[in-house]
């Protein structure tokens, strides 16, 4: 929470995008203050009586392979950013860069040895990176 507050302190837009469900990312949007416009996630599907489960939107990018990185270029066309940062714990959060400018690997919930070996800069607490904000 303290890491996105400051982020947006400072100005900066922050996304969540995930190979998760949309229901439950935008829960977690929500908390950190994250508009849900700004979350890109797997959309669940259900028939009309909205009892039964009926798959999921495979329309959405992040149900893909590559989608990550197609949503950041998608970003990057629409807002004109110049940099993205991408913070993540998994190989698809690394392979979004490029398009992405920057990888940071993120083991504060699990450790992926893949990422933590191949990410050059790799945290375990948001502390690290709200240091570096302060300096």
């Amino acid at each position: 929470r303290e890491l996105v507050s400051r982020l947006h302190q400072r100005g900066v837009q922050v996304f969540l995008v995930s190979g998760g469900f949309q229901s439950i990312v935008e829960h977690v949007a929500l908390q950190l203050n994250i508009p849900t416009a700004n979350v890109f996630a797997n959309r669940l599907k259900f028939y009309f009586n909205g009892e039964q489960y009926a798959g999921f939107d495979e329309t959405q990018p992040t149900a893909e392979s590559g989608g990550k990185g197609k949503v950041i270029t998608h970003l990057k066309e629409q807002f004109h950013f110049k940099k993205v940062v991408m913070i993540g714990d998994g190989a698809t959060d690394m392979e979004a860069c490029p398009p992405g400018d920057c990888f940071i690997g993120f083991g504060g919930n699990v450790v992926r040895k893949q990422v933590k070996e191949k990410a050059k800069w790799y945290i375990t607490h948001f502390d690290e990176l709200l240091k570096e904000l302060e300096e």
